[in-house]
């Protein structure tokens, strides 16, 4: 191996080049060494760009050469490149990318390499592969497994045959036998097929006239070829989809690649089924649900230009796209696109760093955009597209408040009988009722009656959460959604309930088979946490509501109000989406309480002004800058240590105007064993934060097992 360099806080982007046989290059790799290491270019040579397998002391890893050899160590000592691998280079826009990316969040660059080479047998060499597509026969016998069997491939054909056994849990044999009897098919193909095409000039739906506008403009910033990035703000209903598929199309029909971000993999098969009437083909999909050997193909295909759409979650954002056009972030207001673990990075954010590099244009979609995108909207660095009205007949539903302290309500319940009523008459009239109940489990808080102990985890001081599904035996304190399905059986004995929680399904398969049944009206009442919130389309609902909706207005939150707000918004809208009105009621203590008010009157840029006038007052994002630094461990005392030194020693803080609060105890003190305190950076919106942490941070050096990790633009707090 040779020498290795550090990388500079703020590299600059490497410019192309060959390297000719034997000369120096310098590879990053996705191992956690934190610089560049000097290797000999192979026999053939190779460039910028380009990945290689290279010898990493015993081992042989993927690389990309990053630009050329530092010269820190004698060519005779230098280790030879294997070789140059027969996928598609790294464009110099997403070299830029990693690296701006690395030097926003304080990220090493070699972690954000990993993060755009998360695909399995990327060095493998081109092969070909045997898949099970449905047969033309019937089998002569049915049992479970092959009934498991062929409905997986119903639903997801040109599977591997260990594919098939783990998804579907049926043994080989299964496989071989209906394939005996022609009920499977067995095909060659090669390792890694381009997908099929997507037709952009297939007739789209019907359009409203707000909505043809939207459409129009969507077109015509993404046919301008340069970065752009937009706010699509419609309420819920009014057909963001098919407007924004029009900027899809016309980034098709100029032969560059789209991609759509989507905060939950539940919502893909509703979207997928849209992008397949509109264009005629299916999207790749990249999410947690997608196979191994998918997620093979789809990220040599990007790099190829082998695709033209990618439907998926945050981590698509680091796919080799080609010719990258146009970037949807849906429902972009969503806590999901926001990385906590690991590479810590707002997916909102980096799409439009992404695309700003790429010449492409960004539409961020939202009933209720967050602050952030609406404050960059008012100051004129986002243009905005409003859509105000549903389409068609359907209309937004009435929203009330059920005042709780006027209400007769037993101990022990949550449902109020005014709530109680509405929803029976909906059951009565064959219409759908959800109560929604941002609580997973049975109940959030269990103790022993005995001695008052709350019961908590071992390893973290989270309150453990009961599951009676689960066959739980605990003493609950609050509800949770088991517990208020529980309450809602007794209510109305004869409904068909259905209860959705992430937690309750095993499979994103399972949730997603689940959604469609109840959306075929396969359920009377459906209880939910904020699963249900996220642009699912029940068209039998026409009643919402919210038990607890103080819930999320308790502690200190920064976002406690605009997070309430957004939630209880968007899953009011999952009432009266079709012909039948809807109507959404919502239970609280506090009724005249601003954000209850401005719930109910639908005065969204009302809130919006009054929010942004509030944290601009207190500097806070987006007005001010925070970053949140996060000390663990296992033992509690050397952090604390830690955080008052650094506390103690903030002049590169202070010199651009920044504030150190902390060190505090975390909001949750204990996560897997490991104590965590943390300290909170408050500084103007225009200071040089990064540069400023990275001075701060540059000389800690962490003791045993002692961790540091750096959260830039927070958007929590535990």
């Amino acid at each position: 191996m040779g020498a290795g360099r550090g990388i500079p806080a703020r590299a600059a982007t490497v410019s192309a080049g060959f390297f000719e046989a034997g000369a120096r290059a310098g590879v990053l790799t996705a191992e956690p060494l934190g610089r560049v290491l000097d290797y000999r270019a192979p026999e053939g040579g190779c460039f910028t760009g380009a990945f290689v397998e290279v010898p990493l002391g015993p081992r042989r890893v993927v690389g990309v050469v990053w630009g050329p050899g530092e010269g820190q160590i004698a060519p005779a000592k230098l280790r030879d490149v294997a070789r140059v691998l027969d996928v598609a280079p790294m464009r110099p826009e997403m070299m830029a990318f990693l690296e701006r990316a690395a030097d926003y969040t304080l990220t090493p660059l070699s972690a954000m390499l990993r993060l755009a080479t998360r695909a399995p047998g990327l060095a493998d060499p081109p092969g070909m592969r045997r898949l099970y597509r449905p047969g033309e026969a019937e089998p002569g016998r049915m049992t479970p497994a092959r009934e498991r069997v062929l409905a997986l491939i119903e639903e997801m054909p040109d599977l591997t045959m260990a594919e098939i056994t783990e998804m579907a849990g049926a043994g080989a044999s299964v496989v071989k036998g209906l394939v005996a009897q022609g009920a499977l098919a067995e095909v060659e193909r090669p390792r890694d097929m381009p997908f099929p095409p997507l037709d952009p000039a297939r007739a789209g739906a019907a359009l409203a006239p707000a909505q043809a506008a939207a459409a129009a403009a969507l077109r015509e910033t993404v046919a301008a070829g340069r970065y752009a990035t937009t706010l699509l703000k419609g309420v819920t209903g009014s057909g963001k989809t098919e407007v924004y598929l029009e900027a899809v199309a016309e980034c098709l029909s100029a032969g560059r690649q789209a991609l759509v971000l989507l905060p939950e993999i539940a919502l893909t098969a509703e979207f997928v089924a849209r992008v397949e009437a509109r264009f005629g083909a299916r999207p790749a999909e990249w999410h947690s649900g997608a196979t191994m050997t998918e997620r093979r193909r789809i990220w040599r295909m990007a790099g190829a230009g082998g695709l033209q759409l990618v439907v998926g979650a945050r981590s698509a954002l680091f796919l080799p796209f080609r010719e990258l056009g146009l970037i949807v972030v849906d429902e972009e207001h969503d806590g999901s696109y926001k990385q906590e673990d690991g590479v810590i990075y707002h997916a909102r954010d980096m799409a439009v760093l992404r695309a700003s590099l790429a010449g492409a244009a960004v539409v961020l979609a939202s009933a209720t955009p967050s602050l952030e995108t609406w404050a960059n909207a008012e100051a004129g660095k986002y243009a905005r597209l409003d859509l105000p009205e549903r389409f068609g007949s359907a209309v937004l539903p009435e929203m009330a408040a059920i005042d709780l302290r006027t209400e007769d309500l037993p101990a022990g319940r949550w449902i109020s009988p005014a709530l109680a009523a509405e929803v029976t008459r909906r059951v009565e009239s064959g219409e759908q009722a959800l109560l929604f109940l941002n609580r997973r489990g049975f109940a959030p808080v269990t103790l022993c009656r005995a001695c008052g102990h709350q019961i908590g985890c071992d390893d973290c001081d989270a309150r453990m959460v009961e599951h009676r599904f689960q066959a739980g035996r605990l003493a609950p304190l609050g509800p949770g959604v088991e517990r208020l399905a529980e309450e809602a059986e007794a209510l109305w004995p004869g409904a068909r309930l259905a209860v959705l929680s992430s937690d309750l399904f095993a499979s994103a398969r399972a949730l997603k088979a689940r959604l469609a049944e109840i959306a075929a009206g396969g359920a009377d009442v459906v209880i939910g946490t904020q699963l249900v919130a996220k642009g699912h389309n029940f068209p039998l609902l026409t009643l919402v509501g919210v038990i607890d909706a103080d819930l999320g207005l308790q502690g200190s939150d920064l976002r406690a109000a605009e997070r309430t707000f957004q939630l209880v918004r968007q899953v009011a809208g999952r009432a009266g989406r079709a012909e039948r009105p809807g109507a959404a009621l919502v239970q609280t203590h506090q009724p005249d309480h601003p954000v209850i008010r401005a719930i109910l009157s639908g005065d969204e840029e009302g809130f919006w002004r009054a929010q942004a006038a509030e944290r601009q007052g207190a500097g806070m994002p987006p007005y001010g800058r925070l970053a949140g630094i996060i000390l663990s461990g296992p033992e509690v005392a050397p952090l604390f240590d830690l955080g008052n030194r650094l506390a103690r020693e903030a002049g590169a803080l202070a010199a651009v105007g920044a504030k150190v609060f902390g060190p505090a105890p975390a909001p949750v003190a204990r996560i897997r064993g490991r104590h965590r305190v943390r300290l909170l950076v408050k500084a103007p919106k225009g200071a040089p934060l990064q540069e400023a942490l990275r001075g701060w941070l540059g000389g800690v050096r962490l003791k045993g097992q002692m961790r540091l990790a750096v959260d830039v633009d927070p958007q929590s707090f535990y």
